[in-house]
């Protein structure tokens, strides 16, 4: 409210537009209301951004359909001199006069001064990631060329607003890279009403200019699956003109009612499977067999309920409004087949699947302990024996998902389960996939804070971006934290691929178990270990800090602990 009411007195103080007309100031109130309070205390309110990014998101509210966007050149240099705010929390970004003298000639400079002078501030200002990534370019360029005017100098500012939905992220930053642009900084915000309003700073455009940025930019989006309304149905494409309205959007349909304690699953004709389904379908149940207890957890195209089976206890998966166009029902597809072939210890069991629509449901084994990221975050931090036991079970999963060429493509600490005699089991297998016979990958899956850089590039992957994610699991478990939790997701994501970002590991943290999270997290994916030597190392590991406690245990003191872990390091 207090940022609401300093951008009320600016507006005022400008005396262009008329804040006394019916339902301006109550606009713009709900605006703010609608949008997370980080919104708020980022945003430039000494400019009309928060009435441009109102006007992108009432534009997509009245057409759900349509993905409204703008694209202007902004003056990155002047940002940090502030935002508009009365407390200004961002890094001096320097004077433009020093970046410039070494790399152009004085009279460059001169127009380059002005040429920046003319142009808009980002909307959220700058950040220390932008900064190094300006002198990194500067640098690059010093004494080669002028840099005035140059690709690599030019900042344009992207808005998107749109219907939320999952993986919207990564589908924008695909189009954005498909277009040869780099993503220098990029904030993301989600409304109280489901919408998504994206805003990015990019360099790198070739084109003649903004216009032609905006056109190849409004082709490359059409390409883009229908953003999803409101309700959940298919909504029609993207539209040409400045803000992509379109035709009405058809109603979608309603969501249906939630399955009570006694309602059973729907009969209908079985959906035929769309990938491999070879040998008997024993796996297909019978819905009025299946008993819904209590609910679980919610997502966006689905909940998981507690339940019984066949006087079993279970997790029931159930999709909700999948229609079989959709990249849902795909992956709903794809995780029957694969779960079907799965049998390991270290890996969730699957019971059966219900393919019968309208209702659609994967049950799996119920695993009473929870996810490891629900545990850490009610008991704290894990003892190093109980991160090397999940280390080592994890591995010995993974192994066998990859010698079945299963790449699981999102391993974090909340995909993995824990049962009731404390076993962790792999879990999650919605975007898991099964290597084809060339051996590689290039859609983009998974999730940014854990993905693989050539995951995030849209390179051809292999089974080691799952070791990657692997790695940076080992410092969620060590730390109980989630990573990079300052910054935004596909801030994250630029970090990791443009400038080696990587998680901090901990003073305290074993010397053997820090240089396995550095080979997992290697640029190079041939310089990432494998599952089946990584389950030999963990498994040693495990029994050195298994071997340490117990000598601490008995002695009262740390001093021979301090010995093994010197041991261990000499090991490594």
């Amino acid at each position: 409210m207090e940022v609401f009411e300093a951008f009320i007195f600016k507006l005022r103080e400008r005396r262009t537009i008329d804040l006394d007309a019916p339902g301006i100031v109550e606009g713009i109130q709900q605006h703010f209301q609608l949008l997370p309070t980080r919104y708020a205390l980022d945003v430039n309110i000494g400019s009309l951004d928060v009435l441009n990014h109102k006007r992108l998101l009432d534009s997509a509210r009245a057409d759900p359909s349509a993905v409204s966007f703008q694209v202007r050149p902004v003056d990155v240099a002047g940002a940090a001199q502030g935002n508009g705010s009365s407390v200004d929390r961002r890094p001096s970004f320097g004077n433009l006069d020093t970046l410039l003298t070494e790399a152009a000639s004085a009279q460059a400079v001169a127009r380059s001064l002005s040429r920046h002078r003319s142009l808009p501030r980002p909307a959220f200002g700058s950040s220390p990631n932008l900064q190094a990534l300006v002198l990194e370019v500067e640098e690059r360029l010093e004494g080669a060329r002028s840099v005035v005017g140059s690709p690599e100098t030019c900042f344009f500012e992207v808005t998107v607003a749109s219907v939320d939905q999952p993986k919207l992220l990564s589908r924008l930053s695909e189009c954005l890279g498909d277009l040869n642009l780099n993503i220098c900084e990029a904030h993301a915000f989600n409304t109280v009403d489901r919408f998504s309003l994206d805003v990015f700073v990019v360099n790198g455009w070739s084109g003649q200019g903004t216009e032609d940025l905006e056109e190849v930019l409004s082709e490359r989006l059409q390409q883009l699956p229908p953003p999803l309304s409101v309700h959940g149905g298919s909504a029609s494409p993207i539209r040409e003109e400045g803000t992509r309205e379109g035709p009405e959007v058809q109603p979608g349909e309603e969501l249906p009612a939630e399955p009570s304690k006694s309602q059973d699953l729907d009969r209908s004709s079985p959906v035929p499977m769309q990938a491999s389904t070879s040998g008997s379908d024993d796996w297909e149940l019978d819905p009025a067999d299946i008993v819904f207890q209590e609910k679980i957890a919610a997502g966006a195209f689905g909940d998981l309920y507690k339940g019984v089976y066949c006087g079993q206890d279970v997790a029931i998966k159930i999709l909700r409004n999948v229609h079989d166009d959709t990249q849902q029902y795909q992956e709903f597809l794809q995780e029957v087949m694969i779960m079907r072939k799965v049998r390991h210890k270290n890996v969730v069991q699957f019971i059966g699947a219900c393919t019968r629509k309208p209702n659609l449901c994967i049950v799996f084994e119920f695993m009473s302990g929870g996810s490891m990221y629900d545990y850490m975050r009610k008991g704290g931090p894990l003892k190093l024996t109980t991160v090397l036991k999940i280390a080592t079970e994890v591995c010995r999963g993974m192994d066998y998902l990859h010698k079945r060429k299963i790449v699981h493509r999102d391993l974090k600490a909340a995909n993995l389960l824990m049962d009731e005699s404390g076993t962790v089991k792999i879990a999650d297998f919605g975007v898991a996939r099964v290597m084809d016979t060339v051996g590689v990958m290039t859609a983009e899956t998974g999730t940014y804070r854990w993905m693989a850089p050539e995951v995030i590039e849209h390179n051809p992957y292999r089974e080691r971006a799952d070791v990657f994610s692997f790695g940076i699991m080992l410092w969620e478990l060590l730390t109980g934290r989630v990573p990079y939790d300052d910054m935004t997701p596909l801030q994250a994501a630029v970090g990791v691929v443009q400038k080696g970002l990587r998680p901090v590991i901990p003073a305290s943290c074993p010397a053997p178990l820090a240089a396995v999270m550095r080979e997992c997290w290697a640029r190079n994916p041939n310089e990432r270990p494998s599952f089946e030597h990584l389950k030999g190392r963990m498994e040693e590991q495990w029994r050195a800090a298994r071997v340490a406690e117990d000598a601490r245990r008995v002695s009262g003191g740390p001093g021979l602990l301090s010995k093994l872990r010197k041991n261990m390091k000499g090991g490594a």
